[in-house]
Order: C-alpha cells, then sequence, then structure tokens
C-alpha cells in the first residue's frame, strides 16, 4: 500500500498560522510529512541508484537526454519531471502543476516504477522540492547543475537563498556514503565553485570551461552538433534538440555517461536517440505559411539564450506571445517584456496561470518593460487577456516567412484561473486555431 497526505490539510493549516510565522516553520512542517510519508512507505528508494537534476533552465530536457542515453545502454532506468514519467520507453504524461511531486506522490510512483523492474532514477529536482525536503530520504548517487538564474524570488526571497536550496541536492548526494558522491557542474555558471565545494568528487562541462567542453559547434533548425573533448578523448555529438542551450544539456548527460562508466559509442548514440521533448522547441505545422513554435521559456534567462538563437535564423517578422504566472516572481514580468521588446518584431502579451492575481495588471507589468524596449501599444504591442483569443491573434499578424513563438506553457496540461485550473494544451489549442490559416 503507498500512502499520501491530503493536501487540504496543509491548506487549512496555513490559513491558520500568520504568514511570517508560516514561513519560518513551513519547511520542518515539509519535513516532518517527508519522514512520515518514507516511514510509511518502507523508503520504496532504498536500493535505486538516483541522479537528480537541478538548476534553473534545461532541467527537463537534461533529464530526457540522460534517461534515454541510459535507457539505450540498456540500464533499466526510470524518469520523473515536468513533462512526464516512467520506465524505459513508457513515459506517462505529467499533470500535476508542479516539478518535484509532494512526497507521497514521488513514493507512490517510485513504488510503482520499481515494480516495473526500475533499477536508476533520473529524477528533476526543484529548488522548491529542496526547500520543502519534498526529497529527504532520497539517496541520490549523481547531482548535476544545469545554471542558476532569476528565477522564484517569490518563494526564496533573495537569490542567495534560491542558489542555496539547488546546493541542497549536492549536499543530499554527498551525504550518501554508499554512492558514488558526484557532481556535473555548468562551469560556465558563477556559482560553480560553490557547487563543486559541496560534493566529493565534482566534473565540470561548458564551451569554453569545463573538463569536458564543446567545440566546432554547429546550430540547426532540427538540433546542434558539435565535438564535445575530455583531456585525449573526443566524442561527436549530434542532439536532436536544436538551441544553443541544448549543447550545454547535452554535454550534462555526456558527464554522467562518463560518471557512469559507459562507452565513447554508447554515449554518442544514446544521446542521438533523443528525437525531442514536448513543449521545448516544438514546430507545430498545420500547413499554415509561418512558422510557429511552442517552447517553455518563461524566465529572462530563458528567453535570453532562445530570442539569440532564433532572431539570426528568422527571415520575416519574429512574433512572441507570452505572459506572467500568477503568484509568482513579479520582478522578473519587466525584464521579460524588455527582452521580448528587443528581440521581437512585435509583442502578443496574455495570461499565463494568473491564478488569482489580476491579470490585467500582470500584462501592464510586462508592457512596461516592452513599452522600455521601444514597443508601442497596438502598433506592435498588444494586450489580449484570453490566452486562446491571443494565440489566433498573433496568427492573424504573421505573414508568409513569419515566426510566432509561443512561450511560457509548453507541455503543461492545465492554466490557472482565479476559479482553479482549466484544461490547456498549447499545442493542441495552437493546432485548431491554425485550421483557419493553411
Amino acid at each position: 500500500m503507498s500512502y499520501t497526505l491530503n493536501m487540504s490539510t496543509r491548506s487549512v493549516v496555513k490559513k491558520l498560522i500568520p504568514t511570517a510565522l508560516f514561513r519560518v516553520v513551513e519547511p520542518y512542517g515539509h519535513l516532518g510529512e517527508s519522514v512520515l510519508m518514507q516511514t510509511l512507505n518502507a523508503y520504496p528508494a532504498r536500493g535505486l541508484k538516483v541522479i537528480g537534476v537541478t538548476g534553473t533552465n534545461g532541467k527537463t530536457s537534461t533529464c530526457f537526454l540522460i534517461q534515454r542515453m541510459l535507457h539505450e545502454a540498456g540500464y533499466k532506468v526510470g524518469l520523473m519531471t515536468t513533462v512526464g514519467y516512467g520506465v524505459g520507453a513508457d513515459i506517462k504524461p505529467q499533470i500535476q502543476h508542479m516539478t518535484t511531486a509532494s512526497s507521497g506522490l514521488l513514493l507512490k510512483r517510485i513504488k510503482s516504477m520499481r515494480a516495473q523492474g526500475m533499477e536508476w532514477l533520473v529524477l528533476e529536482t526543484t529548488s522548491h522540492g529542496l526547500a520543502q525536503h519534498r526529497v529527504w530520504g532520497i539517496p541520490f548517487d549523481i547531482a548535476v547543475m544545469t545554471n542558476v538564474t532569476h528565477e522564484h524570488l517569490d518563494y526564496h526571497r533573495t537569490f542567495e537563498r534560491y542558489r542555496d536550496a539547488k546546493r541542497r541536492l549536492f549536499k543530499l548526494a554527498n551525504h550518501n556514503r554508499k554512492g558514488l558522491r558526484a557532481g556535473v557542474i555548468n562551469a560556465e555558471d558563477p556559482s560553480a565553485k560553490l557547487f563543486a565545494a559541496d560534493i566529493a568528487h565534482p566534473i565540470t562541462y561548458g564551451i569554453k570551461q569545463g573538463d569536458f567542453r564543446a567545440e566546432k559547434i554547429s546550430l540547426k533548425p532540427n538540433g546542434v552538433s558539435y565535438t564535445a573533448v575530455y583531456q585525449d578523448q573526443q566524442f561527436q555529438i549530434n542532439c536532436r534538440l536544436p538551441g544553443s542551450f541544448n549543447v550545454a544539456n547535452s554535454l550534462a548527460a555526456l558527464c554522467v555517461g562518463h560518471l557512469l562508466g559507459l562507452s565513447k559509442s554508447q554515449i554518442e548514440q544514446g544521446i542521438a536517440a533523443l528525437e525531442g521533448v514536448e513543449g521545448r522547441m516544438t514546430t507545430i505545422d498545420e500547413g499554415q505559411k509561418f512558422h510557429v513554435i511552442v517552447d517553455f521559456a518563461h524566465t529572462p534567462d530563458s528567453f535570453e539564450k532562445l530570442f539569440t538563437d532564433l532572431r539570426p535564423a528568422v527571415k520575416g517578422k519574429l512574433i512572441a506571445l507570452f505572459g506572467s504566472a500568477g503568484r509568482r516572481d513579479e520582478a522578473k514580468r519587466a525584464v521579460q517584456g524588455k527582452l521580448a521588446g528587443q528581440y521581437a518584431d512585435e509583442v502578443v502579451i496574455t495570461e499565463e496561470d494568473d491564478r488569482d492575481i489580476d491579470g490585467q495588471e500582470i500584462m501592464l507589468q510586462i508592457a512596461s518593460g516592452a513599452e522600455d524596449a521601444g514597443k508601442v501599444k497596438d502598433k506592435n504591442l498588444f494586450l489580449v487577456h484570453n490566452r486562446e483569443e491571443a494565440i489566433s491573434f498573433a496568427f492573424s499578424r504573421a505573414n508568409p516567412g513569419d515566426t510566432v513563438l509561443l512561450l511560457g506553457k509548453g507541455h503543461e496540461k492545465t492554466i490557472e484561473r482565479a476559479d482553479g485550473a482549466h484544461p490547456w494544451n498549447e499545442i493542441e489549442v495552437a493546432r485548431e486555431a491554425l485550421k483557419k490559416f493553411k
């Protein structure tokens, strides 16, 4: 039997405790829940080999690359990420609006996956999940850090607390005396040295810095290719996920393969085997004369990388559609608006999980940044609150050869409004809207 905790209990407790006090006691409440759930479920992760991946951007793609590489090499490996979970090639969509599940649900899924023969687990691990001790009792062998940039300050309040929450993954792995106690770290991240100090056996990667480096990089519409160099070894990497950020993500996967003793051909073939990740640079083609791309990008850093990659490749106009979640980091809204205003020819601002926050106010905060970048309302800056209507509007602005970016929702299966969560599938909404533009 698997045990979970009724989430309404925590909601009631939160209402009864003043906000300031709740912030103090909350992590320990989660820790108590995790200890209880592990005890009731008999520590189901014991005996597993676990690879945890944390970072602001790139976690999901890196997890998928690692899992597929190990699967192709013959490992009985499971996957738990924002997008999906499962064992081997049987990956189920993730419906819940979170990355690291609550302790009870996490352990329930681990039990189920172990029953399917799972011996290894690749686990996407968020700062929230770490700060709230949701992964307490999970025996991490390898910790992976993709990057640490501006995000979730609504919860962590300072960048340092956010960064240090992610460092907990490395400390957990380092305390696993039966594990590999290894860490894979982006050498070009400003926090790299701090993460390296938290783990017994750090290994780094990067384009210009790191133990593993990428050379002769080729960016293509359908992926990236490069030569990875490590000491006197060279790996010819062909990754089918487009975007320069997937050079870094695949390098991280390569490092994991190296730590586990995979052969050169197993690493190369395993990375090349992954065809794509839902909602990550997903191209939608319904016969329309312009390009449509759906991506989960929702932070300033991911915006910067995505726009930098795409802008030189776009022949016509670049139209960017996005919003910003309510009850989340407000400071990033104007920043994202400014980045979109700088790179895109037209900006369409819409809803993105407003929750109980005024959607018009969120849009105006984003618009202020776009206006700072020179965009003018009703000329090349548009505010359309209903996301479905906004998508159709963005398509109506596109001419042959233009590119429309739908950002922020990616793979997610719900959109959260004041009255709760509503079913949502960005890719299917886009496909339906495109029927009018063939």
